[in-house]
């Protein structure tokens, strides 16, 4: 994993809109913290940030002027909208420390024919070295036959990576793709209930209207 080396600047201004103001010179707020040292306010450069959190758990080399601290993020809000970036936490690592991080799961090859693949869980829970954590975690599933389910304890991890998970949790299902002659019954069975349905609702709207004039 690379360090990412990023600028901070020291933040004295809180509250919604002071976050405004940040976001709108093109910097996000943020908060360091980390291994008992006092929470660190500051803002780091927007653009910047957003290519580095594209790859997951980004390792930070923050420059605070004074020192640098490594980080990984901890927690990163975005807008729910926009999808612009609000605010991140970055907590501090050490090297050679260990720390508990969500892996993204990425399968690999082609399942065997007729199989439907289901991903369980898209991040494994592992424990890892701070500056050695694994961007993703590959699964092969190339060839594997129709009811295979692929356990937690069945994952290769990379070296001195361990994980979190209880071992007989279910990451991927192997289950027989529906036939031609099952969808178009499901779609058939679909049909027929909307149409009931539509057929229903007047004679409910009639008898309502009957029941109205006898009053």
């Amino acid at each position: 994993m690379s360090e990412v080396k990023i600028k901070a600047e020291s933040r004295t201004e809180f509250g919604k809109g002071a976050a405004r103001r940040i976001r709108r010179a093109g910097l996000v707020p943020a908060v360091l913290y980390g291994h008992g040292s006092a929470p660190v306010h500051v803002t780091l450069p927007g653009h910047e940030l957003m290519l580095a959190l594209k790859t997951s758990n980004a390792l930070f080399d923050v420059d605070l002027g004074d020192r640098s601290e490594l980080a990984i993020p901890k927690q990163v809000q975005r807008d729910p909208i926009k999808g612009f970036l609000e605010h991140v936490d970055l907590l501090i690592v050490k090297r050679g420390e260990k720390v508990v991080v969500e892996v993204p799961v990425t399968l690999v090859g082609e399942a065997g024919p007729g199989s439907l693949v289901a991903l369980e869980h898209t991040t494994l829970s592992v424990e890892t070295e701070a500056t050695h954590i694994p961007s993703e975690i590959q699964v092969s599933i190339e060839g594997v036959a129709v009811g295979t389910q692929i356990l937690a304890k069945d994952i290769v991890l990379p070296a001195g990576t361990a994980m979190q998970l209880d071992a007989e949790t279910l990451i991927v299902n192997i289950a027989a793709a529906p036939t031609a002659e099952q969808v178009e019954g499901e779609l058939a069975e679909a049909g027929a209930g909307e149409a009931a349905e539509a057929a229903e609702a007047p004679a409910a709207e009639e008898g309502g209207e009957t029941a109205a004039e006898g009053q």
